[in-house]
């Protein structure tokens, strides 16, 4: 039984999880490194910004609007986004054709995504579903032409492993992400945004978490616990943007809240905290306008709510909030404000809205006790007019400011007829969408008599990052509504021998592969990176065939020319992209270099001169030959031992002096004179153990 919620909000930092009856579950999307998923286009992301796109792209626009589902009901986030009166132009991307376009039907799912889809379910220890069906899943924000995504369940009833416990798994979707958004603009008549189709379509995998998150800790370590597991696949999507995770998180006195945005896993712990507080401030602020209005108080727990009291209070403060908004441009033409002048020159108009009994209960900006801005009705109902596209609005608990003087706020409350007790809201836009943002201002303050209202909310993001782990509303959370099957794509059955298939391939975990990369004598620095980079297979398969490495060969030589530029090296030098130089031709010039017919310089302009050649792909026998020939060719095969020793005594009884003088300082210099005088086929490694013999 969770009681009356304890706790500062100034300070969530210390508000107890258990006591509020907190509880968080998590929605990971990880794109796969596959080709598109319904298109069988390849999933490149290009480097494209509103200046940088090409003319010869392709531009369509059109409109997107909401539709009932299979059960005849219209969804909520759908009909919210309809409302916002938006139009979209789509940029067709060299990897987009019609399907992306949604001019031509959709193929079946793709066979490499959905085996790493179901390798991963088997690594969570999920059920694979026996018959997948595709479904439509209505989003109508304009991140899909078509105006659904197609997602299909793989998998239930998993687990990830964590040091507080099991966190259960319960749904593992694969399904097309959505495309990317470039810019938008404002009009007259709407808002119009720019999506390139580079995205859409590639694929991910949705893995949603059970409740069983203890705490805002628990909740970063679930995350990297399932980001590690993923990874481990090595057939994931690394870099910016490709894993994103989604936070579930409410407290008793609260509601479910989905949090988007959240890329950077040591945010994780504060965003929850701040959404633990913003619930908390909400839950009191209802109580405290239900208690001036004569109302009966919100119970601690939601699970108390009792719906005809909820319907009630619902209607009295409808009837004490009416959406009546009100013309006030004349009563601004003589403002000095720089953003009211500038607003009106564009043909805007103000539109005001009274809030009777809301005096000081919109707020201003404070902060907390770690700097993130607390919670306050007024940034709610900002969040909300921002939703119908508007920049902003103006409350009455934060004017006299922005250049709106005293003189302005006494000449709105005097038309609005306000007593103390009252507060208003401005709006500058044009006439129809103020009205769409202030009647969306009416609505949230009326819930503020309410539980918070269940949406989806997305961090406030200032160059790049988190602004400050704080949250604005984004959509009403969906409903099932919104599924309905997908009647173009059939069917797709999961028979046993193929599961079982999968079983038998599953890739190492994290825990496996450091236990079979530990024995092979590199430092803990090569292993971490290695593991951080994803080459540690690369350790145990250099060819790609199963040859190893023949036991002269040091395991340290290799990880160091993985971890190192040689591959960039190489890549620059033979004019091609870094993926097209494969780790198996360097590893057979390693081995020629440590059979001594190759100098460390010499390996990576002879591994693009057989790119450029047509050298490889060869067999092994026939790659090292011909290193070997080259080597020797291009002067780059290694000095004997003696004429290194030679050229170092002579250089040594040539510079006595200045050894005299610096003593080991002279190393440095006196490298560069012998391998000058080595040439090619000096090796470097050699000839510096030599000299630090001779120095010292």
């Amino acid at each position: 039984m969770v009681g009356e919620p304890v706790g500062e909000v100034s300070a969530s930092a210390n508000l107890d999880p258990e006591a509020l009856g907190f509880m968080c579950g998590l929605e990971i999307h990880q794109q796969l490194a596959s080709g598109k998923l319904h298109s069988r286009q390849p999933s490149i992301l290009y480097e494209a910004s509103m200046e940088s796109l090409s003319s010869d792209w392709k531009r369509v626009e059109r409109r997107l609007h909401a539709t009932s589902g299979e059960s005849g009901v219209v969804d909520i986030a759908a009909r919210f986004e309809q409302r916002r009166n938006r139009s979209f132009v789509y940029v067709q991307s060299p990897n987009s054709g019609l399907i992306e376009l949604d001019d031509a039907p959709p193929q079946g799912l793709d066979p490499e995504a959905l085996d790493i889809a179901l390798t991963i379910a088997a690594l969570l220890e999920m059920h694979p579903v026996e018959v997948l069906q595709t479904m439509r899943k209505q989003v109508v924000d304009g991140s899909n032409t078509s105006g659904f995504q197609r997602t299909t369940l793989i998998g239930t009833t998993g687990k990830i492993e964590t040091s507080r416990g099991d966190v259960g798994v319960g749904v593992l979707l694969l399904e097309e992400d959505s495309a990317r958004k470039l810019d938008s603009e404002r009009t007259p008549t709407g808002e119009k945004v720019f999506y390139i189709l580079d995205r859409l379509g590639v694929p991910l995998v949705e893995i949603a978490t059970d409740p069983d998150i203890i705490d805002p800790d628990h909740a970063m370590e679930t995350a990297r616990a399932i980001g590690t597991l993923l990874r481990s696949t090595r057939s994931v999507r690394r870099g910016l943007g490709s894993i994103r995770q989604d936070l579930n998180v409410s407290l008793a006195c609260g509601d479910r809240v989905e949090i988007k945005g959240t890329q950077d896993l040591e945010w994780i712990p504060r965003i929850v905290r701040l959404e633990m507080a913003r619930q908390l401030h909400f839950y009191r602020l209802a109580n405290e306008l239900r208690s001036e209005a004569g109302l009966p108080p919100l119970p601690p727990n939601r699970d108390d709510d009792d719906a005809s009291i909820e319907a009630s209070v619902l209607e009295k403060a409808t009837y004490r909030l009416p959406f009546e908004p009100e013309d006030l441009t004349e009563l601004f033409a003589d403002s000095t404000s720089s953003m009211v002048e500038q607003g009106l020159a564009s043909g805007n108009r103000m539109i005001a809205v009274h809030l009777p009994g809301f005096a000081n209960r919109l707020g201003s900006k404070k902060l907390d006790d770690d700097g993130a801005q607390m919670p306050r009705l007024g940034r709610e109902l900002a969040g909300a007019a921002k939703l119908a596209g508007v920049a902003g609005i103006f409350h009455s608990d934060e004017l006299p400011a922005y250049g709106i003087e005293q003189e302005h706020v006494n000449r709105v409350r005097e038309n609005l007829s306000l007593s103390d007790n009252d507060a208003f809201v401005l709006c500058i836009a044009p006439e129809w969408q103020a009205h769409l943002a202030l009647e969306s201002v009416v609505e949230r303050a009326r819930v503020a008599y309410l539980r918070i209202p269940q949406e989806v909310r997305n961090v406030v993001v200032k160059r790049g990052a988190p602004e400050d782990g704080t949250t604005a509303p984004m959509r009403p959370l969906p409903g099932s509504a919104r599924m309905y099957p997908e009647t173009d794509i059939p069917i797709h059955r999961i028979e046993l021998p193929y599961w079982q298939h999968i079983l038998a391939h599953l890739p190492p975990t994290a825990d496996e592969r450091m236990a079979r990369i530990k024995p092979l004598g590199l430092s803990d620095n090569q292993i971490e990176a290695l593991l951080g980079s994803e080459l540690d297979d690369w350790i145990h398969d250099p060819f790609s065939n199963g040859e190893t490495f023949p036991e002269s060969t040091a395991p340290k030589a290799w990880a160091s020319l993985l971890l190192d530029r040689t591959r960039d090296d190489i890549a620059e030098e033979a004019s091609v992209d870094l993926q097209d130089v494969p780790w198996p031709l360097i590893a057979h010039a390693l081995v020629v270099r440590e059979e001594g017919s190759l100098t460390r310089e010499g390996l990576a302009p002879l591994c693009a001169k057989a790119l450029k050649q047509g050298a490889w792909p060869a067999d092994a026998n026939e790659i090292r030959a011909w290193f070997t020939v080259t080597a020797e060719h291009e002067g780059f095969k290694p000095a004997d031992s003696s004429t290194l020793e030679a050229v170092i005594d002579e250089v040594l009884s040539e510079k006595a002096n200045f050894i005299a003088e610096r003593g080991m300082g002279a190393m440095g210099p006196l490298m560069g004179v012998i391998l000058g005088k080595l040439g090619k086929g000096a090796d470097g490694k050699a000839v510096s153990a030599i000299l630090r013999e001779r120095l010292s």
